[in-house]
């Protein structure tokens, strides 16, 4: 299992990034931290955009939703009458789970190559990859990013609040006298954590592992960001991209 794990996702991040490096000027590692982690998430950009379609269309099916659920149906009616509705407008309601299933491979081969340290072993590269020979960790010569950085652990922290901030909102009943069902509260509460409380848990992790991990989760929220943003200009009100993503 650690071979095919180092030959499927670690070697080859490992051997992208010393790619990346060697043709960074000044051999700026976390210039080249920044061109990688750009790189996988354009990568992963069409599944990625679908997935916030989907939420965005998920968004506009709740009162069709919400009826279902209201209808006095048995559970095994409204589980059909759920399907077809998402069926008859074009949903997947697990597109977010299988984006999450791609991703947590990849983040954490990425994390390995940050932990493991920044010096290329030879025998790792491939032989059309060149050792980098002028490796500078210090980014943009100001911090040393194969070291702990509260700087860019708190950038990293930030990030992780905005990426929350443009997210979707859950829904909560207008209704002051209902009380809100399981399903509900539990998404308020997660969004609320993944706002207020997971930045902190950003900045711990990414202060004690090092600044290339803190760089490499700022750069990757940031981009999510700045997806979030384009969907929401790009969004109908029935939830579906202006424009069309392949």
């Amino acid at each position: 299992m650690l071979q095919i794990w180092n030959t499927l996702l670690y070697e080859p991040f490992l051997n992208l990034l010393a790619l990346i490096v060697s043709i960074t000027p000044f051999g700026d590692l976390g210039i080249a931290v920044i061109l990688l982690t750009i790189l996988i998430k354009l990568a992963l950009f069409p599944l990625s955009q679908k997935s916030i379609n989907s939420q965005a269309k998920m968004k506009a099916l709740e009162p069709e939703l919400n009826k279902i659920k209201n209808s006095g149906k048995t559970k095994e009616e409204q589980a059909r009458l759920t399907f077809e509705l998402y069926k008859t407008s074009n949903v997947n309601p697990f597109s977010g789970c299988l984006l999450l299933l791609i991703q947590i491979p990849i983040i954490f081969a990425l994390y390995y190559v940050f932990y493991k340290g920044l010096n290329f072993d030879p025998a790792l590269l491939y032989s059309f990859v060149p050792n980098p020979e002028n490796l500078n960790t210090m980014f943009l010569g100001l911090i040393d990013i194969s070291g702990k950085s509260y700087l860019l652990a708190a950038i990293a922290a930030i990030s992780q609040y905005l990426q929350a901030h443009y997210m979707p909102k859950p829904t909560v009943s207008e209704d002051p006298n209902k009380i809100p069902s399981f399903s509900e509260s539990f998404a308020k509460s997660m969004h609320l954590q993944m706002k207020y409380v997971f930045p902190f848990v950003v900045f711990f992790i990414s202060y004690n592992i090092s600044g290339a991990i803190a760089l490499y989760w700022a750069v990757s929220n940031l981009f999510a960001v700045a997806q979030q943003i384009y969907a929401k200009k790009n969004t109908d009100n029935t939830g579906v991209l202006k424009v069309k993503i392949k």
